[in-house]
């Protein structure tokens, strides 16, 4: 039996926007994977992939891991899931990303859209200090360094999608259920 092709939405927004806890969300409404880069970067670090190292030293720095290893841990665990929806959350940071994934993955995937969660930047530092997960990467300094890495690399991205049609757009600020509620918006026929 073969397999279909996997349907995949990226979501993509600022370190805070809560990605993380809507991509939960959405996928428990809607029967999905979610796969979250960050998630899989920093579990290759924790069971000493042969990447791990690289990885934890570029992450620590609040910088952006080559998309080459990216790629292919988001390809590895789409693979292994039994899923065939994924919402794909922190994917892709530049166009260095895009160009990996068309490459590795192109049309094996089904890229619906792109559903952008736009949040302020004192929004999204609050939160990430209110959170206290205890991550390398959430000390002041360093969640000031992620901001300023996202706007110079990231917002790219999200032009090239609004350029094909394929940007979606929720104000993130809001509660977490408005943002949810905003965002199931665009997953009709998801």
């Amino acid at each position: 039996m073969t397999r279909k092709v996997p349907i995949v939405v990226f979501v993509l927004g600022p370190p805070g926007a809560g990605k993380g806890t809507q991509c939960q969300r959405l996928a428990a409404e809607y029967n999905a994977c979610h796969l979250s880069a960050g998630d899989l970067l920093r579990a290759e670090v924790a069971y000493n992939g042969p990447d791990g190292e690289l990885i934890k030293s570029i992450i620590s720095k609040g910088n952006i891991v080559p998309s080459k290893i990216t790629v292919g841990l988001i390809h590895r665990a789409m693979i292994e899931s039994s899923q065939n929806r994924f919402l794909i959350d922190g994917f892709p940071r530049n166009m260095e990303n895009i160009q990996a994934w068309r490459e590795v993955i192109g049309d094996q995937a089904d890229l619906r859209f792109m559903l952008f969660l736009d949040c302020e930047d004192d929004v999204c530092t609050e939160r990430i200090l209110a959170r206290n997960e205890g991550r390398s990467d959430d000390t002041p300094d360093v969640i000031r360094h992620r901001i300023k890495v996202y706007k110079e690399s990231t917002l790219e991205v999200v032009d090239v999608y609004r350029t094909s049609q394929k940007l979606r757009v929720v104000k993130a600020s809001q509660s977490v259920e408005d943002v949810f509620n905003d965002a199931k918006k665009h997953f009709e026929g998801f």
